[in-house]
């Protein structure tokens, strides 16, 4: 039988967690979009900003295979169950293994990237020629280094959540785009957009080199130093490797779909990439704060269920069920919280994204005109929005559960339908249609939320298999999403009341009030999540009191 006090000290534990990992991202995501605005400014929809946002792919794409969510697929589970057993010794031993094999591997591969960027420029954005194209090569030649970089920063990451530190690990991007909006704020004025655009890509660099600056005392306090060695042999190092090839693949099918959206989106008229980039600063905001932060704090946690035999585990017992009952209950919650939050979202950006865009980027170089394309690109994003940050938690749980091979399976299945849809929704469907060819950049949009829907639908079916009925209930859905729709219809209303033209006025007297009304409606429709944030909000404060 389980202790309700201790669960329900864990729960708090657990919210408190998922907490911090979005206040963490908020910072972060607020610096990146501040990045973005001033990009927006020096360069708008320009050539020089479709270069610098397809060359940005390439080194994010090794960022990706490698780092923050391959690590936390592959590395978390293993360091953290050994912390759950006070095997430190071991935990210390696996981590400086990893940390030499991680930075041995990337650095072949930022080599080979610098010396094969030509030939990945053909491949990424085949549609670039000239000019564009070289300043394209420029760039990506620049960010690499920096990518290798944030891979490293991706494993001081994973040792500083497996303790609980998760508040200094996302705020570290901070200071990465406060470096590249330093550069654009010193530059921005005194060169011409193709300078410019080579100058911030120096100053990415030395801003990933403070990201890892910030970091690394920490990490070493905590690993009592820094014992890097090739210890292959290690089992706990061996599990970390074998899991780690199958994430690797996932990702690297995701990283596939990221560039059949960039090919596609280089074919199209000048604008096509750089407001497609914009549009994706914006969706992966919710993602990040609410699907990542729940799921960043949930997998040390599950992964201490499942492998450890103290804590949660000795509780409830060793047997399969009970450990299947901790794991159904947290992913239930899990789900809830992230609902609660998203669900908003996509009726924000929805109804009143053209408020949202506006307020972020119009601004120097940046229309109006930019803004209603960016929206209408935003407004396809959110056909997959809630299916693809539910769909993080479900994979958590398949890594916690050491299983790396099913979330696999069905990403390799996402892309290809990404692909398929993405191609047909993009070239063909526009000139079907007798719509402007630029708009074939929401078709890619569209497409890739129809595919997260059924990528999560075969990620919920099989769990539900594994560890018994999860998911989010019909009456919870449909009382978010009434209270969504009601207060974003408010906000609409109140856009054609106000009579100011300067975005930021019309956002803070349009969002304000849909906030505030979402959380009133939420309230009066009984959705618990209110209650619950409420006091963990109250029960933070009296222990910080």
């Amino acid at each position: 039988m389980s202790n309700p006090g201790a669960a329900a000290a864990s729960r708090f534990a657990s919210k408190r967690s998922s907490f911090l990992v979005a206040a963490g991202i908020f910072l972060s995501r607020i610096a990146g979009l501040i990045r973005d605005r001033v990009f927006a400014h020096y360069f708008g929809n320009s050539d020089a900003a479709d270069a610098f946002k397809a060359a940005f792919r390439i080194p994010n794409a090794l960022q990706n295979l490698f780092g923050e969510g391959v690590l936390s697929a592959s590395f978390i589970p293993v360091y953290a169950a050994l912390l759950a057993r006070d095997e430190e010794e071991d935990a210390r031993r696996t981590a400086g293994a990893v940390a030499a094999l991680l930075a041995l591997s990337t650095s072949i591969l930022v080599l080979i990237g610098v010396l094969a960027t030509p030939y990945l420029i053909d491949a990424i954005a085949p549609g670039f020629s000239g000019e564009k194209r070289q300043l394209t090569i420029r760039i990506v030649r620049i960010l690499f280094p920096g990518a290798g970089l944030f891979v490293f920063s991706a494993w001081c990451l994973g040792i500083l959540n497996s303790h609980r530190r998760f508040f200094l690990s996302y705020t570290a991007p901070v200071i990465w785009n406060a470096a590249m909006i330093g550069t654009l704020w010193r530059f921005g004025g005194r060169y011409a957009q193709f300078p410019l655009a080579i100058i911030l890509s120096w100053g990415s660099v030395v801003g990933a080199a403070l990201m890892v600056a910030v970091q690394l005392p920490v990490v070493l306090r905590l690993l009592h130093g820094l014992h890097l060695s090739f210890a292959f042999h290690l089992e706990n190092v061996r599990t970390v490797v074998r899991n780690f090839f199958p994430v690797f693949f996932s990702r690297g099918v995701v990283q596939i779909s990221a560039y059949v959206d960039a090919l596609l989106a280089s074919l199209l008229p000048t604008g096509a990439v750089a407001a497609l980039a914009y549009a994706q600063t914006l969706y992966t905001l919710p993602v990040s704060l609410f699907g990542m932060s729940v799921s960043a704090a949930e997998l040390p946690a599950m992964s201490g269920a499942v492998g450890a035999e103290t804590g949660e585990r000795a509780l409830l017992g060793a047997r399969q069920e009970d450990i299947a009952e901790v794991l159904r209950a947290r992913l239930n919650a899990g789900l809830r919280q992230i609902a609660f939050f998203v669900i908003p979202s996509v009726a924000a950006f929805l109804v009143l994204g053209d408020v949202i865009v506006a307020a972020i980027y119009q601004s120097g170089r940046f229309t109006h005109s930019d803004a209603m394309y960016v929206w209408g690109i935003l407004a396809g994003s959110t056909v997959g929005l809630l299916a693809s940050t539910l769909g993080r938690l479900y994979s958590s749980t398949y890594y916690a559960l050491k299983d790396t091979r099913t979330p696999l399976r069905y990403a390799v299945l996402r892309v290809i339908l990404t692909t398929v849809l993405g191609y047909l929704s993009a070239i063909p469907l526009p000139h079907m249609l007798g719509i402007d060819s630029r708009w074939g950049v929401a078709g890619l949009t569209i497409s890739a939320g129809i595919s997260s829907w059924v990528e999560f639908s075969l990620l919920r079916r099989t769990m539900n298999r594994r560890i018994g009925a999860t998911g989010l209930p019909p009456a919870y859905l449909a009382k978010g999403w009434g209270a969504a729709l009601a207060a974003a219809g408010i906000g609409r209303a109140l856009l054609l009341a106000v009579g100011h033209r300067n975005p930021i006025i019309v956002a803070i007297v349009v969002l304000g009030p849909y906030g505030i009304a979402y959380f009133g409606g939420a309230a009066v429709l009984g959705l618990p999540e209110v209650r619950a944030l409420f006091n963990m909000f109250s029960r933070m404060r009296a222990r910080s009191s």
